[in-house]
């Protein structure tokens, strides 16, 4: 019986996690023999309290990238620090491949304003109020990863009060 409730807990643990696929193609490999057909799957895993992470699978059925996709997105879990009013501490850009985003906190009640890949990383990490812009490309994979490197460079102000040395009331001054 006690192993029962063992199990079941370990499975709560595990289900905290949510993730979104956000795109699925399906690649090819030409061989010798022809073309070998592959799916690839972008997959976004968050548990919604400040933790996500982008990761890619690919395998030659989609619930095996997906699965893949999964494993690679809890492997590259970044930190988001969020603030009372479940947005960011300051503005930040973020880049990745040819993919730049640009994001700003916003006031409580202002909801996810970002499209695409980016918007999905944000409600994964727990991010309620932001304004966030895609600018360059538009691919759903170097936009995510830009948003990650944008959320991972984050720091909050007792963080940037310790690196200079002083107290966090004379930040202010």
């Amino acid at each position: 019986m006690a192993n029962r409730r063992k199990n079941s807990r370990a499975k709560e643990k595990e289900t905290d996690w949510q993730e979104r696929v956000v795109q699925i193609r399906r690649v090819t490999k030409v061989v010798k023999g022809g073309k070998k057909l592959s799916f690839r799957a972008i997959v976004i895993v968050g548990n919604e309290r400040g933790q996500v992470g982008v990761g890619v699978g690919k395998a030659s059925d989609v619930i095996g990238a997906v699965r893949k996709g999964v494993a690679d997105g809890k492997k590259h879990l970044i930190d988001v620090p969020l603030t009372k009013a479940n947005s960011i501490p300051h503005p930040v850009n973020g880049a990745g491949g040819g993919a730049k985003v640009m994001m700003r906190p916003a006031a409580p009640g202002t909801g996810v304003i970002a499209g695409g890949a980016v918007r999905t990383v944000l409600e994964l990490a727990g991010v309620r109020n932001i304004l966030a812009k895609q600018l360059g490309s538009g691919n759903p994979l170097n936009n995510a990863r830009a948003a990650a490197n944008a959320l991972s460079s984050l720091r909050t102000f007792s963080e940037v009060a310790e690196e200079r040395g002083i107290p966090v009331e004379n930040l202010y001054a």
